[in-house]
C-alpha cells in the first residue's frame, strides 16, 4: 500500500517522459489510488491548457550519455596492497570498505560505491586463495 503523495510522486516521475506511463496493480481501488488519479488528472488538464495557450509541444529531455570511463577514473579509489596486510586483518579492511560503500550509496555516489564494491570483491578473492 502506498500513500496518496507517494503515488502522485511515482506518476509524476513517469510523466517526465513523453511516452511514460504508470500501471497500477491492485485487488481493489484504494482511496489513495482514487485521490492520486484525481490529482493527476487535475494537474494534466491544467498543463494541457497551459501548453495550448503558449504553443508548447511536450518533449522528452535529451542529454548526452557521458562516458562511464570518465566517471570511473574520477571515482577510482586507492587499491589496497593485500600482500602487505595479514589475511586476518583483511576482514577488517573489507568491513571498513563495505561501510564506505553503503555510505556512498546513501549519498547517491553510485560510481564511488561501485568502485568500492569492485575493490571489496578483489580483496575477497585474495583472501579466498
Amino acid at each position: 500500500m502506498r500513500s496518496t503523495s507517494a503515488l502522485i510522486q511515482t506518476i509524476g516521475r513517469a510523466a517526465r517522459n513523453v511516452n511514460g506511463f504508470v500501471v497500477m496493480y491492485a485487488d481493489r481501488m484504494t482511496d489513495a489510488m482514487n485521490a492520486a488519479l484525481g490529482e493527476t488528472d487535475r494537474r494534466r488538464a491544467k498543463q494541457v491548457a497551459y501548453n495550448e495557450k503558449h504553443g508548447i509541444t511536450p518533449q522528452t529531455i535529451l542529454k548526452a550519455i557521458k562516458d562511464i570511463a570518465m566517471f570511473r577514473k574520477k571515482e577510482e579509489i586507492k587499491r589496497i596492497d593485500t600482500k602487505r596486510i595479514p589475511k586476518a586483518e583483511l576482514q577488517f579492511v573489507i568491513q571498513n570498505l563495505e561501510q564506505q560503500m553503503e555510505l556512498a550509496s546513501e549519498n547517491l555516489e553510485f560510481e564511488k560505491a561501485a568502485s568500492l564494491r569492485d575493490e571489496i570483491n578483489r580483496i575477497k578473492a585474495t583472501v579466498e586463495k
